[in-house]
């Protein structure tokens, strides 16, 4: 037997525009491993629409493929305000498969592989700051 349940959301109507405008600044590439695929890629807020500084700019904005976004969501990786990427100290100890050894892994201490040419849509350094901050507090945790 099929249940179903109606769900009321809240919707983000700037979204569309947000990703259409962070996916063009960065030539649709991630930001991370420059994998150029459309439908594995999104415009990842450095920090969130729900925090007083997160506003649905490209400045606040980083192409990422699904692993990347969903690394930099969930603090595994983080990205300092000199657009160099981190990963979790406990992730670069894990021996796991080839994903994890290159898609997070090598990319330890490397500089973003595709930034926004214009400088006026290059990632906020002081909105990469809070969003550093926030990646080594909870590896502190970790």
């Amino acid at each position: 037997m099929r249940r179903y349940v109606e769900r009321v959301t809240k919707q983000r109507l700037h979204q569309p525009v947000f990703r259409s405008s962070v996916l063009r600044a960065y030539g649709r590439r991630c930001a991370v491993c420059a994998i150029a695929h459309g439908s594995l890629l999104d415009a990842a807020h450095i920090v969130p629409d729900s925090h007083e500084l997160g506003e649905a700019s490209v400045r606040n904005g980083l192409s990422l493929c699904k692993l990347h976004h969903a690394a930099f969501d969930s603090g595994i990786m983080g990205v300092r305000p000199d657009l160099t990427v981190q990963i979790r100290r406990d992730i670069l100890e894990e021996v796991d498969g080839p994903m994890l050894r290159h898609g997070l892994q090598a990319r330890h201490a490397q500089s973003l592989m595709v930034v926004p040419s214009r400088r006026a849509e290059r990632p906020d350094t002081s909105l990469l700051s809070v969003a550093y901050e926030r990646f080594t507090s909870r590896q502190a945790m970790a």
